[in-house]
């Protein structure tokens, strides 16, 4: 996980450069842009490994009279346009042949989805990182500041809410009966990425627990063996 979240931040704001250089490429090229009329004279069918979308290829006439032919980057399902549908064109003189069609998906559409797919990983990456360091400084508070109890160790089990590249983390359960309420409370350790069993020797595990709140607390694994990086 610790890898994940820095991986998926890194992809995600990536992503978001890229998205930003686009978005900065599109409004150098719309300043200078000329303006022409072209008809759709074929459409280019891609298929991917789950999906087939049609570019549509466009000829138009520059200013100087020449006849150029060019096939759109940007392609959907159903098609967006219709074999001779007249468009309007953006080109430059000096490059005709990167002319683009003068809408909105065609102009915007790349830095639009490359800038959401990565504000998605760039927010599940952030939000993993801020989660561990709210998680670090809570475990930091309740061993400073928490009251150790011992709680009865219940067994190990394995956390399936959560799974990475197909496995998922295992977990040591324990309980306790508060003697001022007589109440029992249930404990779970944080995720542990290898079988805790054979190295728990006791009946009884520490817990700290906030005073008067023992929703908030943290069971004690600092005797489990590290794992070699």
């Amino acid at each position: 996980m610790s890898i994940v979240k820095y991986f998926l931040s890194l992809i995600g704001l990536s992503m978001l450069i890229g998205s930003f250089f686009l978005y900065q490429n599109t409004q150098d090229f719309l300043k200078d842009a000329l303006q022409a009329e072209g008809t759709v004279i074929e459409l280019v069918r891609s298929r991917s490994s789950d999906s087939t979308t049609y570019r549509p290829v466009v000829e138009f006439k520059t200013q100087s009279g020449s006849v150029i032919e060019f096939t759109s980057s940007s392609g959907s399902n159903p098609p967006s346009y219709s074999k001779g549908e007249v468009v309007s064109i953006l080109y430059h003189e000096s490059s005709p042949e990167q002319a683009k069609i003068n809408g909105f998906f065609s102009l915007w559409g790349l830095p639009l989805i490359l800038g959401s797919l990565g504000a998605v990983f760039f927010l599940v990456g952030f939000s993993i990182i801020f989660s561990s360091r709210l998680n670090g400084k809570k475990i930091e508070y309740l061993r400073k500041n928490g009251m150790p109890i011992k709680a009865k160790f219940q067994n190990v089990g394995i956390n399936d809410a959560l799974r990475v590249n197909g496995r998922s983390p295992y977990q040591i359960y324990a309980q306790w009966q508060n003697p001022s309420t007589s109440e029992i409370h249930l404990f779970n350790s944080e995720n542990i990425w290898f079988d805790p069993t054979d190295h728990i020797n006791n009946d009884e595990l520490t817990v700290f627990i906030e005073k008067n709140n023992p929703a908030k607390y943290y069971v004690d694994i600092s005797f489990l063996p590290k794992v070699a990086d």
